[in-house]
C-alpha cells in the first residue's frame, strides 16, 4: 500500500503560489496605475473570452450570483413568472431567479447529475416564462432536448453555466444557448480568480446593454443613470489576474480530461460505484470537468475512510439538493433526487494534481470495497 498521501480536495494556496511573481507583478501594475474599477484589463479580459466562447457579449460582473439575477432581470423576469431549475445546483441558481420576483420551480436530477428534461415537460406551467439548466461538473445538459421544450412552449432559455467554462455540446459552448448564460470565476472554479467574480455571456444586444447597466448603478455610456440599479462590477485587479490565467486554460482543462481517463481506468470496473462519463464517450460533449463527481455505495463510511488516509472530498451543497432546503420555502418532493444525494460524492480533481495523487486516492477507494 505505501505511506500515506495527502492529496487534498483543493489546495487554495497553490491558485496564487503556481505563478506567485506573475501576480505579484501584475498586481504592482494595476495599483500603480491606479486602474481598479472598469479599466482596459477588465475590458481585453471580456474580449478574450467573448472570443474564446464564440459570444457577442461577455459582462464582467461580481459574482455568478449576481450575474444569474441580472440576466433574469434583463429579460423581463419578475412577479407571477415560473422558471424551471434542476434542484442539484447551488442555492444562488433559484436566489437569481427569487430576487427578480419570480418563482424558481425545482425539478428532478437526470441519470448524468444534469436537469432531467422529462420533470422539465411534467413542470410547466401557463406561469413558466423559462428554463435554466445547471450545466453542472463541467458538462452540458441535453440542449437539444431542452431547446425543443423552450420552442414548443414559447419559453425563454438561460444557462447556469458557472461551473462550464468551455464546456461544448455539439461544437457550441456551454452560455451560448439561449438568450443568456453565467460563468464563476470563484477561487476553486477551472478558471478562478483570487476573490468573488462572474460574468454574464450573451448574443443578444438588448440583454447586453441592459446587463451592462444593471452593473453599474443603471448608468449608461453617457453616465445617465436609467433605471434602479446596484452595482456589481468584476474588479480590475481580479480581471487582470484572470486574463494572465486564462492563457492557461487549456492546458488546464486537458490535464483535468486527463486525470478523468485515469479515473476511469482505475475505478471503471469496481462495481461499487458509477463514474461520470468518461471524456471520450460522447463524441456530441467535450466536458471539462470541473468536478469528478462519483455516486458510492457507503458513501458515508467511504468519505470517512478517505479522510483518514489523507483524502479531501467534497458532497456538494453540503449534501442538500435546494428543493430541500425547506426554510427557503420549498415543499416539492423529487424522489431520484433524493436518492441519488445519498451516494454523490466528489474527488479530488484540479490541474494540480500529480498522476501518483489520482494513482493513491484510488488505490484508497480499492483497498476500502475490498476488504
Amino acid at each position: 500500500m505505501g505511506h500515506q498521501h495527502n492529496v487534498p480536495f483543493f489546495d487554495y494556496t497553490k491558485a496564487f503560489l503556481e505563478h506567485e511573481q506573475q501576480i505579484l507583478d501584475l498586481t504592482r501594475d494595476v495599483i500603480r496605475r491606479g486602474a481598479f474599477i472598469l479599466q482596459r484589463d477588465l475590458q481585453e479580459f471580456e474580449s478574450a473570452l467573448a472570443e474564446y466562447v464564440g459570444v457577442k457579449h461577455v459582462i464582467g460582473v461580481g459574482n455568478a450570483t449576481d450575474a444569474i439575477y441580472m440576466l433574469a432581470r434583463a429579460i423581463d423576469l419578475g412577479p407571477g413568472d415560473e422558471v424551471v431549475f434542476c434542484t442539484h445546483t447551488m442555492v444562488a441558481t433559484a436566489a437569481g431567479i427569487h430576487f427578480t420576483g419570480a418563482t424558481p420551480v425545482p425539478c428532478e436530477t437526470g441519470w448524468d447529475h444534469e436537469i432531467d428534461p422529462a420533470s422539465v415537460e411534467r413542470l410547466i406551467t401557463p406561469k413558466t416564462k423559462a428554463i435554466i439548466p445547471t450545466q453542472l461538473n463541467g458538462r452540458c445538459a441535453d440542449m437539444d432536448a431542452l431547446r425543443a421544450i423552450c420552442e414548443s412552449r414559447g419559453l425563454m432559455l438561460l444557462e447556469d453555466s458557472a461551473q462550464a467554462l468551455g464546456s461544448k455540446y455539439k461544437g457550441l459552448c456551454a452560455g451560448t444557448f439561449g438568450r443568456g448564460g453565467v460563468i464563476s470565476f470563484y477561487p476553486a472554479k477551472t478558471l478562478g480568480c483570487l476573490g468573488d467574480g462572474g460574468c454574464v455571456l450573451t448574443n443578444d444586444d438588448e440583454v447586453g446593454r441592459r446587463v451592462r447597466l444593471y452593473r453599474d448603478f443603471g448608468r449608461n455610456d453617457d453616465q445617465e443613470v436609467e433605471c434602479w440599479c446596484m452595482n456589481s462590477r468584476l474588479d480590475n485587479l481580479q480581471a487582470a489576474i484572470l486574463k494572465f490565467r486564462f492563457q492557461y486554460y487549456d492546458q488546464w482543462i486537458q490535464r483535468r480530461r486527463q486525470i478523468a481517463s485515469l479515473y476511469q481506468q482505475r475505478l471503471g470496473d469496481l462495481g461499487k460505484l458509477v463514474l461520470p462519463p468518461g471524456p471520450d464517450d460522447d463524441p456530441d460533449r467535450f466536458d471539462i470537468f470541473q468536478n469528478y463527481e462519483i455516486e458510492a455505495n457507503r458513501r458515508d463510511d467511504l468519505q470517512v475512510f478517505l479522510r483518514r488516509h489523507g483524502v479531501g472530498t467534497l458532497i456538494q451543497w453540503g449534501g442538500t439538493p435546494v428543493h430541500l432546503m425547506r426554510k427557503l420555502g420549498f415543499n416539492q418532493s423529487l424522489p431520484f433526487t433524493e436518492e441519488l444525494f445519498t451516494r454523490l460524492l466528489m474527488l479530488p480533481m484540479n490541474h494540480f494534481l500529480s498522476d501518483d495523487d489520482v494513482h493513491y486516492v484510488c488505490d484508497i477507494i480499492s483497498q476500502f470495497y475490498t476488504k
